[in-house]
Order: structure tokens, then C-alpha cells, then sequence
């Protein structure tokens, strides 16, 4: 299996797309050596939500790092982000630009059909079955994509990103009511800045799944990674800084699953 579903009782999914670090055996020699640190992965998001269980959210978590696949990507490749530096399907760069393959080793289009259907299509089977299930018990559900990255990574932005970086695809995959709750949850604190709709909208899985209209609200929050961890190599976890946001984020997490079940009351 190459991902990993916790089944919960709330109507509310979490994602975590870029969580994966595994990179199969018999593909290490493709890559240059220092991509099979995986240093562009989403660190330690599910020891940072260790609490989702206390809201009874199911939880979905590939095991495959996303320079095998990235799961947030259309299968058709379409650029996320026209016109800004954008990674692939089966990315073929770091996130400062370098190479990730030795020359000559890009997988071809063969190769990415198979990781598609090796990894990609399960991956969203189960988190398509899973939002059916969840909204079939509660007439509605909540997604939340759940996503980390370094603050600055001047190949992908300029600057330096706000602390959290909520994306609704410009409110086209959830409810107002829900993104207003949100920045309200975020005004009432003074610690982290924040953004909604900035440089990251939401990435395939908060546009493909977030339906309002049909009772699925997608929302993806993109958190700056100095928030809970070390940025760089050897990427520790930060316990001290992750329990001073850990608190926001269930206060998120709380106010974007009541303003999604008062739109059903």
C-alpha cells in the first residue's frame, strides 16, 4: 500500500499530500545523490496534527515522496500556477531549480504513466471514497489539504511567505462563510501573519474536490515550516515551537468545521 487512511467519525478529511519521503530502490540511481534526502518534503505535518484524532478527522498520508509523484498535481500536468515557477507530475526539479536526475535519467512519458497509476490514482481513490463516506453519514464534509514549505525559496516567490498561507482557490472550493471564519480566527492573534488566497490558492486536491454546491469544502493551508521545525538539513522537529502553533491550528481547524456545519443546521 503506498499510503496510509485513517478512518474518522467528523466530517472532516485531512490531506497531507507531501508527507512521503520513500523513493523506491530501483529508482535511486536515476536521481542525483542529494535528492534521496528529500529535502523538499512536507516534514513533520502529522506529528504537528497529532490532535486530529481528538476531532475524530479521518487522515490521509502517502508514503512515496513527491519527487516520485507529486499527489497535488493534475494527471494531465497542467501548470498550477501559470506564468510562476511551477514543479510537475513527476517533478524533474528542486525547489531552487536544480536537477533532481542525473543527466539523461528524466522519467519518460512511459515511466510517469506508471507512477500515475502506481501511486497517484490510488491515492485519490481512497480520498475520493473517503469524502463519499464521510458525506454520506454527515450531508457534508470538510477537506482540509494540510501542507508545509520553507519560508523563503526565492526560486518559487519572492520574499518571504506569510506564517500561514490559506488557499480556496479564490473561493471557488468553500463557502465565504467559512474563508471570513478563518481570517477571523487569524486576526485574533497577533503571533503569525497570514494570508488567504496569496501566492498558494490551494493546488490540485483543494481545486478538484472542493465543491461547495455539493456540500464539499476544500480548504488548503500552506504553513511555513520555521513555525514547528528547522528549515534546513537535518530538518528536526521543533517541539517548543510546534506547541505554540499547534494551538492555532486546532483553533482553525475548529472554526472551519463549525462554520461548514452551520451552512447545513
Amino acid at each position: 500500500m503506498s499510503f496510509t487512511l485513517h478512518q474518522g467519525h467528523a466530517p472532516l478529511l485531512i490531506s497531507m499530500p507531501h508527507l512521503g519521503t520513500a523513493i523506491p530502490a530501483e529508482l535511486h540511481g536515476t536521481y542525483v545523490p542529494r535528492a534521496l534526502a528529500t529535502e523538499d518534503t512536507d516534514w513533520h505535518l502529522d506529528r504537528l496534527y497529532d490532535f486530529v484524532a481528538d476531532l475524530g478527522a479521518s487522515l490521509l498520508m502517502p508514503q512515496v515522496s513527491r519527487y516520485v509523484i507529486d499527489l497535488n498535481r493534475p494527471p494531465d500536468d497542467a501548470p498550477m500556477y501559470p506564468g510562476a515557477s511551477n514543479t510537475e507530475l513527476c517533478p524533474t526539479r528542486f525547489f531552487n531549480g536544480d536537477p533532481l536526475y542525473q543527466p539523461g535519467a528524466e522519467p519518460d512519458p512511459a515511466e510517469r504513466l506508471r507512477r500515475r497509476e502506481a501511486y497517484w490514482q490510488p491515492y485519490h481513490q481512497a480520498l475520493a471514497t473517503e469524502l463519499q463516506r464521510l458525506q454520506a453519514l454527515h450531508g457534508h464534509v470538510l477537506l482540509w489539504d494540510a501542507h508545509s514549505i520553507r519560508s523563503q525559496i526565492p526560486w518559487l516567490f519572492e520574499g518571504r511567505l506569510p506564517g500561514l498561507n490559506l488557499g480556496t482557490a479564490n473561493g471557488a472550493s468553500a463557502d465565504v462563510t467559512i474563508e471570513d471564519a478563518l481570517v477571523q480566527a487569524c486576526a485574533g492573534q497577533t503571533a503569525v501573519s497570514y494570508v488567504l488566497n496569496g501566492r498558494f490558492k490551494g493546488g490540485y486536491i483543494t481545486r478538484r474536490y472542493g465543491a461547495p454546491a455539493q456540500g464539499v469544502h476544500a480548504v488548503q493551508l500552506e504553513m511555513c515550516q520555521d513555525l514547528y521545525m528547522q528549515e534546513h538539513s537535518p530538518y528536526a522537529f521543533d517541539a517548543a515551537r510546534a506547541a505554540a502553533i499547534r494551538p492555532l491550528l486546532r483553533t482553525l481547524l475548529d472554526t472551519a468545521m463549525q462554520s461548514c456545519a452551520k451552512l447545513y443546521d
